[in-house]
């Protein structure tokens, strides 16, 4: 969420960043109105609220018919505070979801565009493999080596959902050690997040003035919701409270199930693991200290990149546009894997700083060294590794000639020194 000051303080660049995300600028105007109109009732309560003071202080030294009118008009006085407040309070919740609605303000350094075709590559790393043969997609090889169940999945829980068996377990373990331990040498706390919250904690977390369940698994029952991340939980974790400055940054590695709808989604991003309604993922969320939080993106991201690089997968750094950044996210940067069998480039991770949007919304503080009012700390994000994806880049970047899949070197010690996959 937005500082309502800002938007009061600096209306034509909030206006500008909506339009740069391609957003409506008119949900300034609303705002500032609906923000004037509460402004004038609180001037007005308080106000009456001050003469019903005075009233009262008077009738006490009153008596007879003049205090009965005095008390008659004090009366009048309730009545009138009462329909103000009640106004106020129906004002309040109409400015509520307005400000709910707004997505963070991008970045300067963001390109600005319209679409993923506008995002703009960074660098690239690594060599993609040349075969002297045709290489083979990762659905052709899963099934070949009997450890990735696509028909049997869409058979018990529909399509877009699959099993993993023997060496296709152990790889998907593998792949989550190694990132975990990726990221706790580099100081992160491992933790394990429910992944059923409250859909308060979803939208507080990715925006939106409510939750969405389309987009969303939702249990109405029980008025909670299957995580798209361990960032959802993650973000909730200190959720209306106030953290000590010397604690900052709080570095922490969500290991979760993920659940995601994908309404929507259509074409090659539905075959094979591409993008399945469930998988795994190592998440990275970092409490930051606002004058930090620029730092600690890019050390994000250099984690991410080193976890490929060690994989020995070519990878590009991209740099999303202000018309693809997620609605929390001042500044998003994605990690796209080779991938032979679709013969592109293909999303593996993601880095966001959302600055202090999550913070706001989730009512996130830290309490200053200096003294003073406690300020709102930023957040970040960044994926350590999401397992369908990255099962994806390994069965295809290191498939051999003979049928094989050669295991990359830094997964072997957890594949019990196993060196190559086969049918």
């Amino acid at each position: 969420m937005l500082d309502l000051k800002v938007i009061r303080q600096n209306p034509d660049l909030v206006r500008a960043g909506l339009r740069a995300r391609g957003a409506d600028p008119g949900q300034v105007d609303r705002i500032l109105e609906a923000d004037r109109r509460r402004r004038d009732l609180v001037q007005t309560i308080e106000t009456l609220r001050s003469e019903q003071k005075r009233a009262s202080a008077e009738i006490a030294r009153l008596t007879g018919a003049e205090q009965q009118q005095r008390i008659a008009a004090a009366r009048d006085l309730s009545d009138r505070l009462g329909a103000e407040e009640t106004t106020l309070r129906r004002v309040e919740e109409d400015l509520d979801p307005l400000l709910r609605a707004l997505p963070n303000l991008p970045h300067d350094s963001v390109p600005v565009g319209r679409g993923p075709s506008e995002n703009v590559v960074v660098r690239t790393w690594g060599e993609r493999a040349e075969w002297g043969f045709t290489p083979r997609d990762h659905v052709d090889l899963g099934a070949r080596f009997g450890i990735v169940d696509l028909e049997r999945g869409a058979k018990v829980a529909g399509s877009r959902f699959y099993y993993l068996l023997g060496d296709g377990a152990l790889l998907e373990m593998a792949l989550i050690r190694y990132a975990l331990d990726a990221a706790l040498v580099r100081g992160f706390v491992p933790v394990i997040t429910p992944v059923l919250v409250k859909p308060e904690v979803i939208t507080g977390a990715w925006g939106g003035a409510r939750f969405d369940p389309q987009q969303t698994y939702h249990l109405p029952d029980d008025d909670l919701a299957l995580i798209a991340t361990s960032e959802q939980s993650l973000a909730g974790l200190y959720m209306d409270e106030i953290l000590e400055e010397e604690r900052l940054p709080v570095r922490l590695a969500g290991i979760s199930w993920c659940f995601r709808r994908e309404a929507g989604s259509y074409g090659r991003d539905v075959r094979g693991l591409y993008r399945v309604h469930q998988f795994d993922k190592v998440e990275m969320f970092s409490y930051c200290h606002p004058d930090r939080a620029w730092e600690e993106h890019e050390f994000l991201l250099s984690i991410e990149e080193a976890i490929l690089q060690r994989l020995g997968i070519p990878y590009r750094v991209v740099a999303l546009c202000t018309g693809d950044l997620g609605q929390s996210s001042a500044k998003t940067y994605d990690l796209e894997a080779w991938m032979p069998g679709r013969g592109d480039y293909g999303e593996v991770t993601s880095c966001s700083n959302t600055t202090d949007f999550q913070a706001r919304r989730l009512g996130i503080r830290f309490r200053p060294r200096r003294g003073g009012s406690a300020e709102y700390v930023h957040t970040l994000n960044g994926t350590a590794i999401a397992t369908s994806r990255a099962l994806i880049a390994v069965l295809e970047n290191y498939q051999q000639e003979d049928g094989s899949v050669r295991i990359p070197e830094v997964l072997v010690p957890f594949m019990g020194g196993r060196t190559t996959l086969g049918p």
